[in-house]
């Protein structure tokens, strides 16, 4: 489509556009006046990770266009779980932990987006209206507003009843809080302070959106559609609703070698320092896949899809083959692309001074191969005064379990020194140091105690 607002234009030409409620009238909307519009984050774990990271380069665009960004953090939702994409029920996490979940995860959108200004960033807890809900009055205002036969045609739970998975009633009323939250957020009256136009989501959340977009219309034409003497002229199928509320999706990521974005063979990548080095963040971007590089570099930095088009030439052509753009590049600039690529997502992330470091740190190791500049990780043989090469690999996390580390001695890909071992078995029963290299792009220092 041709948007004429300058935040969808934006947002298309990066490649973030999956589907949108209602295109025309919210491009109309977008291109007038500033409205505000809100992301949710359920509070499964004290930090978010690469993969929620489109997500809020969207929320950082947004308040980069002069919109407010108003941040959803599912206190109450994360009590329940969402079944999109899971082959399971989520583990139910107490009181305690969602908090200290919730207050990590506002630590970590900090460092993305503004909480000062005239756009100010916000947050709200959904548990604040959720909990105080009363079940037979919500049953009777909201559950009506809901077809049985047409959430089952939802991905996120028909795919888990086409593969015999157990969904609980539980998980099933996730999709009736979702919408509730934008119906909640979109109605000054309910809410006392904000108007919210627009939900966004990743595309598996499609169907959880279109509920929020309708339930908000159904429910505002209820209240405003009623005569002089009290009777109701219209009723909650109303075609032509009025509030104007809008469903935005992006596309669901995944790597060109087909695996999900922000998990390795090593783990999540999380955004939190502590939970993830500054180095190992700037690594996972600057070892992609090279057919990914023009992609990333449009969702995941600030530069302008000018210098982009510089950088990784073709880039910029909407629905291009990446493949045969870095097809075209020589090594040297698909290289200096993803270091680039690798420092700008690392300074947003950690800031300017962990990115210079972490560039100047790797170019030390994979460059000059300086092992000055190698990981030191310390290694305590124990009682037993020795200690399996495999489990030391385990152990720093140079490899996610004891059999990929197997794996990795067979495959001649384990060094200590400079020399490759080839026994699975090979055991480390000396005091003092040594080189370990664990693939091409795993060097450690091994202080041995």
């Amino acid at each position: 489509m041709n948007f004429k607002s300058k935040f969808l234009q934006e947002f298309q030409a990066r490649g973030f556009f999956a589907a949108c409620t209602h295109p025309q009238e919210l491009d109309e909307i977008l291109n007038k006046e500033s409205i505000t519009a809100y992301i949710g984050f359920d509070c499964t774990a004290k930090s978010l990770h690469a993969g929620s990271l489109i997500q809020i380069m969207i929320l950082r665009m947004l308040q980069k266009h002069g919109h407010k960004p108003l941040i959803l953090l599912g206190g109450g939702t994360t009590k329940i779980g969402d079944p999109s994409g899971k082959d399971e029920a989520r583990k139910v996490l107490s009181e305690n932990d969602i908090s200290n979940n919730l207050n990590g995860i506002r630590k970590t959108l900090e460092k993305f987006i503004s909480f000062e200004g005239e756009n100010a960033a916000e947050m709200v807890n959904n548990n604040d209206w959720l909990k105080n809900l009363n079940y037979l009055e919500f049953l009777r205002d909201i559950g009506r507003h809901f077809s049985i036969n047409r959430m089952l045609t939802f991905d996120s739970v028909k795919l888990r009843l086409e593969r015999e998975q157990p969904l609980s009633f539980l998980e099933f009323n996730y999709m009736i809080l979702q919408a509730y939250d934008f119906y909640y957020l979109s109605n000054f009256f309910l809410n006392k302070k904000y108007t919210c136009i627009l939900q966004i989501g990743g595309s598996d959340q499609w169907g959880n959106i279109v509920n929020g977009v309708e339930l908000a219309r159904r429910k505002y034409s209820e209240t405003t559609n009623i005569a002089e003497d009290g009777a109701e002229t219209s009723g909650p199928d109303l075609k032509e609703p009025i509030i104007p509320t809008f469903g935005l999706t992006s596309p669901l990521l995944t790597t060109s070698d087909g695996k999900k974005m922000g998990k390795t063979s090593d783990g999540a990548v999380w955004l939190d320092s502590e939970m993830l080095p500054a180095f190992d963040y700037f690594q996972y971007f600057r070892n992609i896949h090279d057919a990914d590089v023009g992609k990333f570099l449009k969702l995941f930095t600030d530069l302008s899809l000018d210098e982009i088009e510089v950088l990784v030439p073709g880039s910029s052509c909407l629905g291009g083959s990446s493949e045969r753009v870095s097809g075209v590049m020589e090594v040297h600039q698909i290289n200096k692309a993803k270091e680039i690529l690798a420092f700008e997502a690392t300074k947003i992330c950690h800031g300017e001074k962990a990115a210079s470091d972490s560039l100047q740190k790797a170019r030390e190791i994979f460059v000059a191969k300086n092992s000055a500049a190698f990981e030191e990780k310390e290694v305590f043989l124990g009682d037993e005064k020795s200690k399996k090469l495999v489990d030391i690999i385990f152990e720093i996390n140079a490899a996610e379990s004891k059999g990929a580390a197997k794996k990795l001695i067979e495959g001649k890909a384990v060094k200590i020194n400079g020399e490759a071992i080839l026994d699975i078995h090979h055991t480390i029963s000396n005091f003092g140091e040594f080189e370990l290299s664990v693939g091409k792009k795993k060097f450690f220092k091994i202080l041995v105690k």
